[in-house]
């Protein structure tokens, strides 16, 4: 497993950056969503509170509003820019109708690794395309454990190892910089899971390319939406226009009917929180897959 080790800091500060412009270039975030919430139609169940860990501006948040009008929502987001963001973006009428309800909607700041609830608040999780912005996400997985409650659902979208592999590729040779983030392979996502205390996870994959006119538009989306690069190991300051040419002109020889492609690896993932039993002396334990493979 070779990931990218992320500066949080970084993170931090572009996102919250890209927090009034995120809405214009989340595309391709929207067109995840909208199949993750697709998937939620084969599964009844209807959490009494739910978060979305990683909210952005607040689509997600307005999309399980409609599907669970009674639940409780909480929007975390490491960049308090788009807390504020997702906390403006509510409408009046949403805002009304929680008001004369009772359902509220709270918005946080805060990572994956030090969430700021208790443990078992929430029965579900919901994160679109922000795992990938974990320093590590196995104790992001332990944390989004701990907040939720036995039994307790998480469903989750991230980028797997082909994701924007033409970028990747064209800057092969330059220098020995990371200038594309290296993503996590689904199965050692699922592995993750199962040491994190879930139980019966499902890992499925689909490839999303997008096509553009030149480099300028794929970094001109990549930044709009805060998705540059934040690997430790990252270029700290302006890389030659030499070498920028160089990728560039590497990056054209992949033109398809006169468009440059990105390719998206989509992982998408859910799986329940394992539910724990007590023993007669009042212990509880909490039985995984995981631990019943390690037993054979």
């Amino acid at each position: 497993m070779n990931a990218s080790r992320i500066d949080l800091g970084a993170a931090r500060r572009r996102f919250g950056q890209a927090a009034p412009t995120y809405v214009e270039g989340a595309v391709l975030a929207r067109e995840v969503q909208r199949r993750m919430a697709e998937r939620l139609d084969y599964i009844r169940y209807s959490p009494a509170a739910v978060l979305d860990a990683g909210c952005g501006t607040g689509e997600g948040l307005r999309l399980l509003r409609m599907r669970y009008p009674k639940s409780l929502l909480v929007g975390l987001d490491v960049a308090h820019a788009m807390t504020r963001s997702a906390r403006r973006s509510r409408t009046l009428l949403g805002r009304t109708r929680d008001l004369f309800t009772g359902f509220s909607c709270h918005h946080l700041c805060g990572d994956f690794s030090r969430l700021p609830l208790g443990p078992a608040t929430v029965g579900m999780v919901w994160s679109n395309l922000a795992l990938a912005w974990a320093e590590d996400p196995l104790p992001a997985f332990s944390e989004l454990a701990r907040v939720l409650a036995p039994s307790g659902l998480l469903m989750f979208s991230t980028y797997g190892p082909d994701t924007l592999k033409e970028l990747r590729s064209a800057f092969t040779g330059i220098d020995n910089y990371a200038h594309v983030h290296h993503f996590i392979d689904m199965h050692d996502l699922g592995d993750m899971l199962l040491t994190a205390g879930f139980a019966e996870p499902v890992m499925d994959m689909e490839i999303v390319s997008m096509s553009y006119p030149d480099v300028a538009a794929l970094v001109r989306d990549l930044r709009l939406s805060g998705q540059s690069n934040v690997d430790v190991g990252r270029r700290r300051g302006l890389m030659a226009p030499g070498a920028w040419n160089q990728m560039v002109a590497a990056l054209e020889t992949t033109r398809s009917n006169g468009r440059l492609t990105a390719t998206f690896e989509i992982v998408y993932g859910h799986a329940w929180k394992a539910a724990a039993r007590t023993r007669a002396d009042g212990v509880q334990v909490v039985k995984t897959d995981f631990a019943l493979n390690k037993a054979r």
